[in-house]
């Protein structure tokens, strides 16, 4: 079975890790996606290591680890947009495509009039998405913006890390740029909800992703948290603001994380745990009194939970039917019996590294699967193909276009 977009085709001008994310979405889902690049330089990921995708012999390729997260399904094409002739190609893909993505600087596209105004004109039904820091209004508009300083203007990072005073204490970004991420999760919502409004219009739109607007509905009840008191939430390590115990407890040789996310659960646990009497405590009685007197309840369940190992309380709880988990490395998490049955490491065949490992998409459908068709592209690998097959152009035009720099 094709994939639920396998009609679409996506023209994706975007690199590093926003744009590209949605693009790889869209593939996933059966896209057609053409990725163009800079020539010679390609994507700025791409020199984003080390580590470096490794060849058939183990040795360092030019490709970074990096790019191969966000590029999976790509067909990746040269063109220096900066050239007329470029500019040229370009409108010509887009009057063949259904989406375009694009993570340029406010403005910069309109300077080679491939702004959406200019190809809505040749083609009315195109979906033109547009990445970028800040958007396409207000005043930070023509501003760059990169994922570690939306992090900290968005609020992430007040909300992430151990309190001031504690050790190591201090704001943190996270171990992803989960500005970048949401914003391309954002992005691929907004398109394929363009697409069916299309399919009952026949019209296309242009769709405004901002990085800082993505990171600040990321916060979630933090904002409404916010809202509610008027005070800014502060930084609480690994506690929860809202449930208590929903956090990691050292164990005799490690940490378990333990999360009761209920009157029901809690009251489960402490019985499964020994200590009944932790669950008819009135200072713990419900969890509005337990995050109330989190210190005193999380110096007593430490107590506890410092009694047994990380795979006795596993065992234990997991047969209590109680949420927990061990905190793994990634080295832990492949090895893991549930992520092996779900098959999230997905081998492709990439033309200089033999069997690349990439990870799974988390979008499961009965009727119209996910799809692994090609590997993370090398730079300008299909660039002939795509100008041959799509736009019809002959072997000693394309020969021109090289002689000229344009590809």
């Amino acid at each position: 079975m094709s994939g639920p977009l396998s009609h679409i085709r996506v023209l994706d001008l975007s690199r590093v890790l926003a744009g590209p994310w949605a693009g790889q979405n869209l593939a996933d889902l059966g896209a057609e996606v053409i990725k163009v690049e800079r020539p010679k330089f390609g994507d700025d990921s791409r020199t984003y290591g080390p580590p470096w995708v490794k060849d058939r012999q183990g040795q360092d390729t030019k490709d970074s680890a990096y790019f191969t997260s966000a590029n999976r399904g790509k067909k990746s094409i040269t063109l220096n947009i900066s050239q007329p002739e470029g500019q040229k190609l370009v409108r010509e893909l887009a009057r063949m495509c259904d989406v375009l993505i694009e993570n340029y600087k406010f403005g910069d596209l309109a300077r080679y009039g491939l702004a959406y105004d200019d190809l809505k004109q040749i083609n009315p039904r195109l979906i033109y998405c547009s990445v970028t820091g800040f958007g396409q209004t207000g005043p930070y508009r023509e501003h760059p913006g990169y994922d570690f300083m939306i992090q900290g203007m968005g609020g992430m990072m007040s909300v992430t890390g151990e309190p001031d005073g504690a050790p190591g204490g201090g704001p943190q970004r996270a171990g992803v740029p989960v500005a970048d991420i949401i914003t391309g999760m954002y992005a691929s919502i907004a398109i394929c909800a363009a697409i069916a409004h299309r399919a009952e219009t026949g019209v296309g739109q242009q769709l405004d992703l901002a990085l800082l607007d993505s990171q600040i509905a990321l916060l979630a009840y933090q904002n409404t948290n916010y809202f509610a008191t008027g005070k800014p939430p502060k930084r609480i390590g690994n506690l929860h603001p809202n449930i208590v115990p929903y956090q990691p407890f050292r164990t005799r040789d490690g940490n378990v994380i333990l999360a009761c996310a209920n009157d029901n659960l809690y009251r489960k646990f402490c019985h499964a745990a020994g200590c009944p009497e932790l669950a008819e405590d009135a200072r713990f009685a419900s969890n509005g009194k337990r995050v109330e007197n989190r210190a005193e309840m999380t110096r007593l369940l430490q107590e506890v939970m410092g009694k047994r190992s990380t795979r006795e309380w596993v065992e234990l709880l997991e047969g209590a039917g109680i949420p927990n988990g061990p905190i793994n490395d990634l080295g832990q998490v492949y090895e893991e019996p549930q992520v092996k049955a779900r098959g999230i490491k997905v081998e492709l065949e990439h033309p200089v590294a033999g069997k690349l490992p990439t990870v799974a998409s988390p979008m499961r459908f009965s009727a119209t699967p996910v799809e692994y068709k090609l590997a993370p592209p090398l730079l300008g690998q299909h660039t002939e193909e795509v100008l041959r097959d799509l736009l019809k152009l002959d072997t000693a035009a394309i020969a021109q276009l090289r002689a000229d720099g344009i590809v």
